[in-house]
């Protein structure tokens, strides 16, 4: 009893007790990556009221990036999901 008042009632958790491990956060962050780097492939310039600009349909902009996105978002609920290692 004593010990749990001097850390104001929480307890240090250890490595096997917590809910995500080091893979998990590795894997989340190349997730995002992915998704990030999804939506960097899809900008660019816009067509105006007075210019039109083909580019808006390049297979960058509307396959390439929306694909690269979905798979990032896809991997990062696979991620969260995936069992930490137990050591």
């Amino acid at each position: 009893m004593e010990s749990t008042k001097k850390n104001n009632g929480i307890m240090p958790e250890s490595d096997s007790q917590k809910p995500l491990g080091r893979r998990n956060f590795i894997a989340m962050a190349a997730a995002g990556a992915l998704i990030v780097l999804g939506f960097i492939l899809m900008l660019g310039a816009p067509s105006t009221e007075t210019e039109f600009n083909p580019d808006i349909f390049s297979t960058r902009r509307i396959v390439v990036g929306p694909a690269l996105a979905f798979i990032g978002f896809v991997a990062m609920a696979i991620a969260i999901i995936i069992k930490p290692v137990k050591k």
